[in-house]
């Protein structure tokens, strides 16, 4: 493949893994917060994120728009089959990337959030490689 079009598909994928991010990061935040509170509120989300009212009710008429979660004006926030899906497979996918560098000597704090950076734009394939180093090195 020429190096023009490799760019091309590379800033491609950087650019698609930067548009999932938020939904990402919404959903594995509503599914923590419905965890620890049995409800999650847009107010609990303005806190969590540090952002406005008004920037949480934009992101969740996406996600909303996009079948990731369910609400009504002044109701929960809810997540769908689709939204605890994709709030799962992030989870996963920050659980192994801060496993492994914590495997390789990097400290916890770091670690973790390092891991919120990296997890959304890991390939599949590094993920599992990471994967396996980690189960190796726990075995």
């Amino acid at each position: 493949m020429p190096a023009a079009k490799r760019k091309k598909n590379e800033h491609v994928r950087t650019r698609k893994d930067h548009a999932n991010e938020l939904a990402e990061d919404y959903v594995e935040a509503i599914d923590d917060v419905i965890s620890e509170h049995g409800t999650c509120r847009v107010v609990d989300l303005a806190k969590r994120f540090g952002v406005t009212h008004v920037t949480v009710n934009r992101t969740v008429g996406r996600l909303q728009r996009d079948g990731y979660v369910q609400t009504e004006p002044y109701a929960p926030i809810t997540l769908t089959a689709k939204g605890k899906k994709l709030a799962d497979a992030s989870r996963h996918r920050h659980d192994i990337v801060e496993r492994f560098l914590i495997a390789h000597g990097i400290s916890a704090d770091t670690a973790r959030i390092d891991a919120e950076g990296i997890e959304h734009h890991v390939s599949e394939e590094t993920l599992k490689v990471m994967e396996q180093f980690v189960k190796k090195s726990n075995a």
